[in-house]
């Protein structure tokens, strides 16, 4: 499915609820290492619902080759002794539990604000929040696009601004988005430090006593669980992986696909990486955020 050029912001996906949720499927994103450079402009590029290419790695360890002082393990099954902090959202009012990784301080749970804008001549609102209105809310969070998770529309910062589908945009780094203040998008370097500090082992990124990640052992704190994703045209969520939006851009490797992917880190059972395609900038994924 290809976007039609011009659009600056993606529509809810509400309107694809009618349509029936498949299983997981990891065979549509690629994971890059961690050195890879990346696009911060789209040069006016249309969007593809997904990649052509696929992972070839399953190892349990990321190639993310920093050079990082290694943060030291702060929960156990029996005591948890990590460094926890509190982030309360002004805008609506809304509390998170946040804490410290290494020298960065991340949300330990995905944001849930709903974004909405004003509609033109009007003052009611609309809301642009690809898909907040689910069950599991309070759990997973809000599942965002990434036009939305980096603010195309200016409403709280200009450093994503004109963000979305088929535009030309610089973003000014680091990227407020759609997190409150004092925090942004973290960029994929910013989620490959994270990993890294953590020994580059994925099991200590995910929330324990989940069915379907086994080996979580949560040891540092950030709790991620499989919220799965929103990618047009089906829904996994919740599923087995998760996927959580950065504010970088990544040219394709196929000159034929003309396309501009956004990156986002992927979290399934046994790996974790920086990933692309996948549904592409359309697909609805979770946010987290991190402190300035």
């Amino acid at each position: 499915m290809l976007l039609k050029k011009g659009f600056v912001f993606a529509g809810c996906l509400v309107a694809f609820l009618s349509l029936a949720a498949c299983g997981d499927d990891d065979s549509d994103f690629a994971t890059r290492p961690s050195g890879d450079s990346s696009s911060s402009a789209c040069e006016d590029c249309d969007d593809g619902s997904s990649s052509s290419v696929k992972s070839s790695s399953s190892s349990a360890k990321s190639s993310s080759a920093m050079s990082v002082t290694l943060a030291t393990p702060c929960k156990t099954e029996s005591e948890d002794n990590c460094k926890y902090g509190e982030l309360v959202d002004d805008r609506d009012g809304q509390t998170y539990k946040t804490v410290k990784i290494g020298d960065q301080w991340w949300m330990a749970e995905n944001l849930n604000y709903e974004y909405m804008i004003k509609k033109e001549d009007s003052d009611q609102y609309k809301a642009f929040d690809c898909y907040c209105n689910h069950e599991n809310r309070e759990i997973y969070g809000c599942y965002y696009t990434w036009a939305v998770a980096m603010d195309s529309a200016a409403l709280f910062s200009k450093n994503g601004k004109d963000c979305g589908f088929g535009k030309t945009c610089s973003p000014t780094y680091p990227v407020r988005g759609v997190c409150p203040e004092g925090w942004h998008l973290p960029s994929s370097s910013e989620w490959n430090t994270l990993f890294a500090v953590m020994d580059s082992i994925p099991y200590a990124m995910q929330a324990r006593g989940i069915e379907k990640w086994p080996d979580a052992t949560d040891a540092f704190g950030f709790s991620a669980r499989p919220a799965g994703d929103a990618v047009i045209p089906a829904f996994t969520f919740p599923g087995s992986n998760a996927g959580f939006w950065s504010s970088v851009e990544y040219d394709s490797d196929n000159p034929e696909m003309n396309v501009k992917f956004a990156d986002y880190w992927y979290l399934r059972v046994d790996l974790a990486a920086i990933a692309i395609g996948g549904g592409g900038k359309p697909s609805g994924r979770s946010v987290r955020c991190v402190k300035d």
